[in-house]
């Protein structure tokens, strides 16, 4: 069983997510109110976090953005669901820290689909710590340190970078990477692993290791 904090502002699809989720074994959370969510997330500890984006409060976007800068919300996975459909909005979300995004109206059983498998990947065993040349990868931490100091990555960054370290010298295929981060059969936008890996690419400038991350076109990355 799972927390899962559910963000919705519209009242019949808030209770049939509620009553979805509850079938399925898992602790349904509710915000008291839409102000301060980032901040409720936070007190909340949940498991994973169903974040609509057009609320009436504060906009699901900045309540992300919010929660990604918290001390301590980087590391709560979060999924992003919403009747918005146009791609920008779903780079801009993924570009912000989101883990999945699903889109309305979506089958429950794809949903929960989701759900699962994040929690899934969330539930994972850490491996060792990598090093690799001038950087250092504390998985447990999720921490990335290097020649100019360190910084604190999201999931996917995490994800992305330990499986970069782990075939260090060998290119990873684009396929690899989103089935790392996503599933074998999940459908994900390719623009969502480019949003990803230039996320990271400014996690490695920070520490001091710009440069680390190739690009092979049509091929996928290596470290």
């Amino acid at each position: 069983m799972a927390r899962v904090f559910v963000v919705e502002d519209e009242p019949t699809a808030r209770e049939a997510l509620k009553a979805l989720l509850g079938r399925s074994g898992h602790e349904v959370l509710l915000p008291d109110g839409f102000g301060g969510l980032a901040g409720q997330v936070l007190a909340a500890e949940p498991d994973v976090v169903l974040l609509d984006l057009t609320l009436p409060v504060e906009d699901g976007v900045l309540v992300l953005r919010e929660l990604r800068a918290s001390e301590g919300g980087t590391a709560i996975p979060v999924i992003c669901v919403t009747s918005r459909t146009g791609e920008l909005d779903e780079v801009n979300a993924m570009g912000l820290g989101a883990d999945d995004y699903v889109t309305k109206p979506f089958s429950p059983a794809v949903l929960l689909a989701h759900v699962e498998a994040l929690l899934r990947r969330c539930a994972a065993p850490a491996a060792p710590s990598l090093i690799h040349g001038p950087i250092a990868l504390d998985v447990a931490s999720m921490r990335l340190t290097g020649p100019a100091g360190e910084t604190e990555l999201t999931k996917n960054e995490l994800r992305l970078l330990a499986l970069l370290l782990r075939n260090a010298g060998r290119v990873v295929s684009r396929q690899a990477l989103m089935a790392e981060l996503w599933g074998q059969d999940a459908f994900v936008d390719d623009n969502t692993l480019t949003v990803n890996v230039n996320r990271l690419r400014r996690s490695l400038a920070d520490v001091g290791a710009e440069g680390m991350l190739t690009t092979h076109r049509g091929a996928g990355y290596s470290i």
